[in-house]
């Protein structure tokens, strides 16, 4: 039986360009792929083996902060700081970011304002370079960007404005159960983005109309999961009560992986040594 054994990072994920073809999934452990779509219908098992090390920067740590880093990195790194969880609080403009350097590369850059029907409509923003990537990670069904902006802070902002309409947040319970209507996304986005037209128009002012542009003509994205059965009910698995998970793969939806036992979030579960065998 094919047995890998490594640090916990985020899966990889792929969507392919052939229509109705589920997202391709691969478990990372430190710097090996795992390919997980073969494995559906077959015995998993996910041992923790009471190592945890700093994403960041690999030191030991007892607890890890934030999805895999140490408290030091928690507290100094500026992907940890609250403006990542709530973007319309970006300070960079202010020069009090952590990492000034880092601030400008990652959001300093374009962003997206988009709806993902996820757990039902949602708003959210990510970079351009993570389309569809964050809208799997959220097991999204469906998703289409709205606005393009010049920043992180300018993305959260507008995202506030739309939070008056929309939820902003997944309830990853009913997102896991998989019974998700779809929905007509280019109807939602002209509606949401018309609730929103006045305070979007006052952004533009402030920061002109170039930093802040309606995409009319996006097209709506749709997104398969390699899913064998749904759970009926949701019981969730955690390395530090449980440090060994077993049971048959049933799917793969946002960053969780569905046992016949139950669901486990492995991205909450970032730094983590594992030994994971499969069949």
């Amino acid at each position: 039986m094919p047995e890998y054994t490594g640090a916990l990072r985020k899966m990889h994920v792929e969507l392919p360009e052939q229509p109705d073809a589920s997202v391709q999934y691969s478990l990372a452990l430190d710097n090996e792929s795992v390919p997980l779509n073969e494995a559906l219908g077959q015995p998993i098992s996910l041992s923790y083996t009471g190592q945890i090390n700093c994403v960041h920067c690999n030191r030991k740590t007892k607890k890890s902060f934030s999805q895999g880093y140490c408290y030091p990195c928690f507290r100094k790194l500026a992907r940890c700081d609250q403006c990542i969880v709530s973007p319309e609080k970006c300070h960079y403009h202010l020069g009090t970011c952590r990492e000034p350097v880092w601030g400008e590369e990652f959001c300093m850059q374009d962003h997206y304002v988009y709806l993902a029907n996820s757990s039902g409509l949602k708003v959210g923003i990510t970079r351009g370079t993570q389309i569809p990537t964050r809208w799997i990670d959220q097991g999204a069904v469906q998703a289409i960007p709205i606005y393009r902006v010049q920043t992180r802070r300018q993305a959260g902002l507008v995202e506030m404005a739309l939070k008056a309409h929309v939820a902003d947040k997944t309830n990853w319970r009913t997102m896991l159960k998989g019974s998700i209507d779809l929905v007509d996304m280019q109807r939602c986005a002209v509606e949401m983005c018309g609730l929103a037209e006045a305070d979007v128009a006052l952004m533009q002012q402030e920061f002109g109309l170039q930093a802040i542009m309606r995409l009319s003509d996006a097209k709506d994205v749709k997104i398969n999961y390699p899913v064998q059965h749904y759970p009926e009910k949701i019981i969730s698995h955690n390395f530090d009560k449980e440090p060994l998970v077993t049971g048959v793969l049933n799917g793969i939806k946002g960053q969780y992986l569905l046992l016949d036992s139950g669901v486990i979030n492995l991205r909450k579960f970032g730094g983590y040594h594992i030994t994971v065998v499969v069949g």
